[in-house]
């Protein structure tokens, strides 16, 4: 693929930075980070998730800056995630420790511990609220203290309760089969290259970070026939994990002791998929397998598209697109994706005049001979 400079466009492209800049200032109207912050968290949690960085302020910042572009806000957080130092890894997360904010199951109506609704948008009306244009701070700051004093008078402080994982009660009736711990540490995406075959580890990244439309687009067609059947969602839960670090010490080996330094929110899924295989006597046998999706913040979404296209990849077998793993992983990432569309816009004189005297000899060509 062949590029040629564009000569002499300095100034142009300083006048058009300043256009832009302009663009946005142009009705003398700014917004905040902080209020972007306090105001949408939905579009701060898709752009953490899909930039690989846990970091809502920066988030905001990165909307700001974006216009209130995804897209375009992605590729600058994941541009800074690339200039951070790696100075340490967390230890492994148990999703059973998250302090759980919602968590519901599409596959029982009675789970231990219960069904919490917890906040959504799966039961509003979908009907435009005209009251918000008039929306005051002394209104919110009267509607919260008002909630806040229900609160506290119908939820009286419990000790933290977690809850247990739904699928593990189908696995004391031996329903799903249960795996032995696999210590083997996962590969990291941002370190080193995808290679195919893609190990589970890498997939579940490649996943997680990528673009939300896209997973769930793919993650639909697999729904409508091409790839897996209908799974029924198991668990969905959306709340705050704890991360701890183990610092190295003076010979680089990883400290015994463990540091608390934060939670992360996220949303995490289960899904539950019914296959066919042939038992012991060579009969074919219903089953349940797994599928996961986990991704930073409340994208729920996108986090059961993940655990339908998770499933999927575990069964490349399958002659379908959804079962290809290159075709899922490559064409799933925001930052690729965008950055290969956009380059189309870049010059590319030399090889377009190279088809256009293509076709103008095979056009004169063919006129020669039908004279």
């Amino acid at each position: 693929m062949g590029y040629v400079a564009v000569k002499g466009g300095t100034k142009a492209i300083d006048a058009s930075i300043r256009r832009l800049k302009y663009e946005r200032l142009k009705e003398r109207g700014t917004i905040n980070v902080e209020t972007i912050l306090s105001t949408m968290r939905l579009h701060i949690d898709q752009v953490m998730s899909e930039a690989s960085l846990y970091s809502p302020y920066l988030a905001a910042l990165a909307i700001k800056q974006a216009e209130g572009s995804m897209e375009e806000a992605v590729f600058l957080l994941r541009a800074y995630r690339s200039t951070l130092p790696r100075i340490y890894y967390s230890q492994t997360v148990e999703s059973e420790s998250m302090f759980v904010e919602r968590r519901i199951s599409a596959s029982f109506k009675d789970i231990p511990g219960g069904q919490i609704l917890g906040a959504t948008y799966d039961y509003t009306h979908r009907l435009l609220d005209f009251n918000l244009i008039e929306e005051t701070k002394a209104e919110i700051d009267e509607w919260l203290r008002d909630y806040q004093q229900k609160l506290q008078s119908t939820n009286p402080p419990d000790d933290i309760t977690y809850f247990p994982k739904v699928v593990e009660y189908l696995r004391e009736e031996g329903l799903f089969e249960t795996y032995e711990l696999d210590h083997t540490p996962p590969d990291d995406i941002t370190k080193r290259s995808l290679q195919f075959p893609a190990s589970r580890s890498e997939r579940l990244q490649v996943l997680s970070r990528g673009q939300t439309g896209a997973v769930t687009s793919l993650g639909y067609a697999s729904l409508r026939g091409y790839g897996q059947v209908h799974p029924t969602v198991g668990e969905v839960r959306v709340g705050s994990l704890p991360i701890y670090i183990a610092p190295l010490n003076e010979d680089g080996a990883d400290s015994e002791e463990d540091y608390y330094i934060g939670e992360v929110k996220m949303t995490e899924v289960e899904s539950f998929v019914p296959v066919t295989k042939k038992n012991e006597k060579n009969e074919n046998e219903l089953e349940f397998e797994i599928g996961y999706g986990i991704c930073y913040g409340q994208n729920e979404t996108k986090a059961i598209a993940m655990s339908i296209l998770d499933q999927c990849l575990e069964h490349p077998e399958a002659p379908l697109p959804t079962h290809d793993e290159e075709f899922v992983l490559l064409h799933v990432d925001s930052v690729e994706s965008t950055g290969f569309i956009s380059h189309l816009k870049l010059p590319h004189y030399v090889t377009f005049q190279s088809k256009l005297d293509s076709i103008r000899n095979v056009k004169q060509g063919g006129e020669k001979d039908g004279k």
